[in-house]
């Protein structure tokens, strides 16, 4: 264990270096649907619970989709930055926004003349729908800022700087328990607005995000030499299809997932409002540390991405090695917590002791997909840092829409497993992406490793 130890240590200790400050914005991201859901959970019911996780479960799809976008630009820094060509990444900067802007307008327009009028559709109960499709609304019109965030977001996380984006999370989610309270139950002479004073608060505190993470970006001495750039002129075709053809099938491997969380949501909004309130608490808590995972994958990108931009590939595989071994034991710490806070946990949300019952047993279950989601979300950033978004897009789409889902509508439905048997078949999604993955990492690895090898030969 010592030798394994001394082996990455000195890639643990600069993995975690850049990825704490990621996991905890990452985390600042989630915890906004999280105080959302425990605000509506305390002060406005079970049904406008209910309501909040189908609205959120719809709008989380068009969300990662535009996160997943934004992504498309790290890599791409990263490796010019590896390459010292500074200017490139400023110019990368202009065609980001120019996309994300874009995107984040398509996506806004998708949710608000798609999903809010077919919402009658979903056999779901008419007084969570009634209340769900003002929210949806709402949220959809946070995307842009939530966009515009991401953009100078990931272009200071690809050049290494993560601390930044951190605190602005971090105040960002104080700006919006603060304001969601008070919105919702009317304090300080404001008239109580129930759910949708959640969904003022996220669209107020998205906003504010993004306009000081824009303002740090361009005002820091830090950016200086890569903002040389940075302009309208430089937005052109060949750099927006760079990003876009990293990006787009990163959004796709999002889409994937989440929409089979998202429709596992739907299938189980017919089986009661209780069962989906119950979903909404187990899924935000299990969607946190998938969040901070995504944060120890983000990191994994830069970092292969520097490597794989300058040809070690060696270090390459002893650094995306030593992510895997972090996210595996930061997943079994949280697997832990579930089990033993499944009763507490639920609490924190809701004091309806039906879907407290209901969501402590879901909890057990997500303790057991923990190390899957874990090890499948850090597999996607590796991969995406040497530039390998193709064939895991294949890989997402098979594990969670041929597999996790339709086996978990045929254990939940139709062998009657109820709730439980929706969420074994995500589980089993999970751990088909993950191995799969794994897979593809390793296959990758070894062909730099021989054509390393066999270059050196020559030489």
């Amino acid at each position: 264990m010592r030798s394994l130890y001394n082996k990455y240590r000195s890639h643990y200790r600069d993995n975690l270096k850049l990825a704490i400050p990621v996991v905890i914005s990452q985390l600042g991201q989630t915890l906004v649907q999280t105080s959302d859901t425990i605000i509506v959970g305390h002060f406005a019911g079970t049904v406008s619970l209910a309501a909040v996780s189908l609205a959120s479960s719809i709008f989380v799809v068009p969300l990662i989709i535009g996160i997943g976008i934004s992504y498309g630009s790290t890599p791409l820094i990263a490796q010019h930055n590896g390459r010292k060509e500074f200017a490139e990444c400023g110019q990368l900067l202009s065609n980001s926004l120019f996309i994300n802007v874009l995107s984040g307008i398509a996506l806004f327009a998708i949710v608000a003349f798609g999903p809010v009028f077919f919402l009658d559709h979903l056999h779901q109960s008419p007084e969570v729908v009634k209340q769900a499709k003002p929210f949806l609304l709402l949220l959809a019109s946070s995307v842009i800022p939530i966009m515009v965030f991401n953009t100078f977001k990931q272009f200071a996380e690809g050049l290494g700087f993560t601390k930044q984006a951190m605190m602005i999370s971090i105040w960002g989610n104080i700006l919006n328990i603060c304001l969601g309270i008070t919105f919702v139950k009317g304090l300080f002479g404001i008239h109580p607005m129930g759910i949708m004073g959640v969904g003022y608060s996220t669209l107020i505190d998205r906003c504010t995000m993004a306009l000081v993470m824009g303002i740090y970006v361009f005002r820091s001495k830090n950016f200086k030499q890569y903002l040389k750039g940075f302009a309208l002129r430089n937005i052109d075709r060949v750099r927006s299809m760079k990003i876009l053809k990293i990006g787009a099938p990163v959004a796709l491997q999002y889409a994937f997932e989440i929409s089979a969380f998202s429709a596992a949501a739907v299938i189980i909004g017919t089986i009661g409002l209780i069962q989906l309130a119950a979903h909404q608490i187990a899924i935000n808590l299990a969607s946190i540390t998938y969040m901070m995972s995504s944060g120890l994958s983000a990191a994994a990108a830069i970092k292969s991405g520097n490597y794989f931009g300058v040809k070690d590939h060696k270090n390459l595989r002893l650094s995306s090695t030593a992510s895997y071994h972090l996210v595996l034991a930061f997943m079994s710490i949280t697997a832990l917590i579930f089990t033993f806070g499944n009763h507490l946990l639920p609490w924190m949300y809701t004091s309806d002791n039906k879907v407290i019952l209901i969501a402590a047993q879901l909890l057990i279950i997500a303790a057991i997909f923990q190390l899957f989601d874990g090890t499948q979300v850090v597999g996607l950033g590796i991969l995406r840092g040497m530039g390998d978004v193709n064939i895991p897009t294949i890989i997402t789409f098979l594990a969670y829409w041929v597999v996790g889902l339709p086996i978990g509508y045929y254990w939940g439905i139709h062998l009657k497993w109820g709730i439980t048997g929706v969420w074994y078949g995500l589980v089993l999604g999970l751990m088909v992406s993950a191995i799969l993955l794994f897979i593809r990492f390793k296959l990758i690895s070894k062909h730099h490793r021989d054509h390393q090898t066999i270059i050196i030969a020559r030489d």
